[in-house]
């Protein structure tokens, strides 16, 4: 295989989730951040078809300057390389120029063969870059994928589905979502760790170098927008307390659950 290209994002983790109520965007200045949990899924399925077939696998990200470090957490994991596209003008984007900005990315690295993703992130859980990257490279997809494997050049994937599981056939390069919990993702190798955050140097691209108008990225690219935050509180399930010996409490329950039918 030539390059395989896991886009992995950098997500807050969900019990530290905050909402800016001015901005309308999610507060990280004070959340703890990890890999996205399912890219994680896609970045191991990426290093075992690198073991079997080859090839080079490179981490793809899009976000601010601190994500820096928990990519080099993923080189730490085995993968080859790490680029992240870091530009204020990207800021704000829904899935439709983020996809765009990934995908110009994808085409300006080349080369490849093949681009993982996991089927969705934690912190917006819409599931739509995947195949939105596929319609901008132009590629076939296949989404929710549990395995993978390699055969000629065409790919196989398993994919679950109510009652069982369906394997489809699709020709490389193609864009594959990878399931949640597909397989288990390796821990970083630590002396890896320390050469990634000692050694390594990562592949910043901004604007200019995708060659970008700003039009078209960022907020200013996006065809959704928040306009409100609603605090929904959720319903209160209804309590009884039966007190009483066994057979009352039995006698009570089957009583209950003859009117409620």
């Amino acid at each position: 295989m030539k390059n395989i290209i896991v886009c992995t994002k950098i997500v807050p983790k969900s019990e530290n989730i905050i909402f800016d109520t001015a901005t309308k965007r999610l507060d990280r200045s004070k959340a703890e951040n990890q890999i996205n949990e399912t890219d994680k899924n896609a970045i191991e399925t990426a290093l075992r078809l690198r073991e079997e077939n080859g090839g080079k696998v490179i981490l793809l990200s899009m976000g601010p300057p601190f994500f820096e470090s928990y990519l080099k957490l993923g080189m730490a994991m085995g993968a080859d390389d790490a680029i992240l596209l870091s530009d204020r003008s990207f800021g704000g984007a829904d899935t439709f120029p983020t996809a765009l900005v990934l995908a110009t990315a994808i085409k300006k690295i080349g080369d490849y063969d093949l681009i993982l993703a996991g089927e969705e992130s934690s912190d917006a859980g819409l599931g739509q870059l995947p195949g939105q990257i596929a319609e901008f490279l132009d590629l076939p997809q296949v989404l929710f994928v549990s395995s993978l494997e390699v055969a000629g050049d065409k790919l196989m994937g398993k994919r679950t589905i109510r009652g069982g599981h369906e394997t489809v056939e699709v020709e490389m390069p193609a864009v594959i979502s990878i399931e949640m919990h597909a397989n288990q993702a390796r821990f970083p190798d630590f002396r890896r760790k320390r050469w990634a955050d000692s050694d390594y140097k990562l592949t910043i691209w901004g604007s200019k170098d995708l060659e970008l108008a700003e039009e078209v990225t960022g907020l200013k690219g996006s065809f959704t927008i928040v306009r409100g935050l609603v605090d929904i509180t959720p319903p209160k399930r209804k309590k009884i307390f039966i007190r009483g010996d066994s057979k009352e409490i039995t006698s009570k329950l089957v009583e209950l659950m003859r009117e409620r039918k």
